[in-house]
């Protein structure tokens, strides 16, 4: 009993002395994005969204950090510098390549429904909520899984503490950076919603309610006080204690200001729900195209089960050889096809025995492709039956999700190490700034993950259950090239995400463009809709109005994805490679530029 309350008063000194320094700490004149989009060279190599993440990924790389050390710790200061898209108050999906052992893992994070949430919870007099009002509720927030997943992966493949690991986005929290445009810009996106809470207002909105000014420095020290509570005490600083306490207060009774202009619902979140979560090590998804082995994302992600059924499908084909816009048509064709077998099988495999071998077979892909022809395919387009080629099973009905047609946030990064360990992270809180609640007191923002099932069905496999896991988009992606690590790539977008990875292997694995390149390309997104969503680039290309000569209908859409990926060259080096342009720009390093 003794030796416990030793223990403990060391903890809470330890934790009292974090706190302390973390309130106090002077505020930096660092800038938070961007560039350069692309870097080469040997040792380790990193690629993000912004500079600052890519910067504290690759100092961890130089400190003697593996790659799984360096992905949680530029993630912890994406959560800092990027809290509209990611963050500790959502969850993610982490592939790794183990190069001691030459396998590919998985460790789930995705949130889950507390275990109060039925299929009926977001209906209202028997219909479904409008997607806005089911949003910016409680009733929208899972399970946290991010801190859980970020433990287990350092626990289980990497060298640093979790401690360790938060400690640069600590300081940052703390410190402070300087807002960019694309920071403003998603501030402004929700300041309508963000006025109703004074929590939120306080961190992100100036006295006037208006975002805070591009080049002013922002802080957020009650966030640097949770990432020191965490890492003293590890996931137990999150999960239980006051923390938990304020998330479940949070999510049950959303702290609304007396001027607020909206309902917010409150949700079911109990202590018993955090208490209860875990993160899960899962199999990788696999196809082998054109003699690659392209690992991803398995369920309740359904990236790597629609990217691995398009890349099957597209297979049959000597896209080599063909044109720009022979490739597109197909590329729109299989996603279109593709996405309808998403929508009707892929959920929660613990609550739904997904048809996965049957999706990602060569004889359903197949029989999928045979129904491509030289013109656009009218969708909705009905889903085919796998099952022949799984282990049998009832066929379901296809239904959409409420976000499927929604772009989304999220973030991504990429990480390689010195060892030959590869990392592709894909990490969200959902819609641009989540469900819109900043935890009183601890700075970070909840998701709204619940929103990605078909709340408005009782029946679909992706239907809304306690404990559940909603279907995802995100698609971090490995590529091995002859047993060994050749490309790592991801992209925030929500259903853009898998058509974004998509159209990047496309253009890397079959058409031989440079990886900048295929980043930078024009980029459309089909997803079993009437409409094909497209940039206005791709619009207004050649390529785009032969397209609409075989029916393709095209809508305009700002920027589809924020790509990041890493390629191991063959001469040993690594190349990292990010969006130039889109959401602002993204960075990439390299331990040691050069050759």
């Amino acid at each position: 009993m003794q030796r416990t309350l030793m223990r403990r008063c060391r903890q809470a000194a330890a934790l009292s002395t974090l706190l302390s320094w973390t309130v106090v700490a002077p505020a930096v004149s660092a800038t938070a994005p961007s560039g350069p989009p692309t870097a080469v060279g040997r040792g380790g190599a990193a690629a993000t969204v912004e500079r600052l993440a890519t910067d504290s990924a690759v100092e961890a790389l130089r400190q003697g950090g593996n790659a799984v050390d360096a992905t949680v710790t530029a993630a912890a200061v994406l959560g800092v510098t990027e809290p509209f898209s990611a963050g500790i108050g959502g969850g993610g999906f982490m592939v790794v390549y183990r190069a001691d052992v030459g396998l590919v893992t998985t460790v789930d994070h995705r949130e889950t429904a507390p275990a109060a949430m039925r299929p009926d919870s977001f209906l209202e007099n028997g219909r479904p909520l409008p997607f806005d009002d089911a949003r910016f509720s409680g009733l929208s927030v899972g399970v946290p899984g991010t801190v859980a997943g970020w433990a287990t992966a350092l626990d289980r493949y990497g060298t640093f503490s979790l401690g360790r690991a938060l400690r640069p986005a600590t300081h940052l929290a703390a410190r402070g950076f300087v807002i960019d445009q694309a920071f403003f810009d998603q501030t402004r996106e929700n300041a309508g919603y963000f006025d109703d809470l004074p929590a939120t207002a306080r961190l992100f909105l100036d006295r006037d309610g208006t975002p805070r000014e591009v080049g002013t420095v922002f802080r957020n020290p009650d966030l640097a006080r949770t990432y020191a509570r965490i890492g003293a005490l590890g996931p137990a600083g999150f999960y239980d204690g006051p923390v938990a306490d304020a998330i479940v207060d949070t999510v049950t009774r959303p702290p609304v200001g007396p001027d607020a202009d909206h309902v917010w619902r409150p949700g079911a979140m109990t202590l018993a729900d955090l208490a209860a979560y875990t993160s899960l090590e899962r199999e990788p998804t696999h196809v082998d195209y054109r003699g690659y082995d392209v690992y991803g994302m398995g369920p309740p992600s359904s990236g790597g089960s629609t990217v691995g059924e398009a890349l099957n499908i597209l297979e049959g084909y000597d896209l080599s050889g063909m044109t720009r816009e022979e490739v597109l048509h197909l590329f729109l064709e299989a996603s279109r096809v593709a996405f309808a077998d998403r929508n009707a099988y892929v959920a929660d495999p613990a609550f739904f025995d997904v048809p996965l071998t049957g999706l990602l077979s060569d004889g359903f892909a197949a029989q999928r492709r045979a129904l491509i022809t030289d013109r656009a395919a009218t969708s909705p387009v009905p889903p085919g039956d796998p099952y022949p080629f799984d282990d049998g099973g009832p066929q379901v009905g296809a239904e959409t999700s409420a976000t499927v047609t929604r772009s989304g946030s999220t973030t991504h990064l990429n990480v390689t190490d010195r060892l030959g360990n590869v990392v592709s992270y894909t990490f969200t809180i959902e819609s641009t700034g989540g469900n819109g609640v900043v935890v009183p007191g601890y700075g970070f923002l909840l998701n709204n993950e619940l929103t990605d099932f078909n709340f408005n069905s009782t029946t679909h496999p992706n239907r809304v259950e306690g404990g559940k896991r909603p279907r995802s988009s995100m698609s971090p992606t490995i590529v091995l090239r002859d047993g060994s690590p050749f490309l790592a790539v991801g992209s925030p977008g929500g259903s853009m995400i898998i058509t974004t990875v998509l159209q990047i292997l496309v253009d890397r694995l079959d058409r031989g463009t440079s990886l900048p390149a295929a980043i930078a390309a024009p980029r459309a997104s089909q997803r079993n809709t009437p409409a094909t969503s497209a940039e206005p680039a791709f619009i207004s290309s050649p390529e785009a109005a032969r397209l609409q000569a075989r029916g393709h209908v095209f809508t305009p859409t700002p920027e589809i994805g924020a790509a990041t990926a890493v390629e191991l060259l063959p001469d040993g080096r690594a190349l990292a490679a990010a969006e130039p342009v889109r959401r602002g720009g993204g960075s990439a390093r390299v331990e040691r530029p050069g050759g």
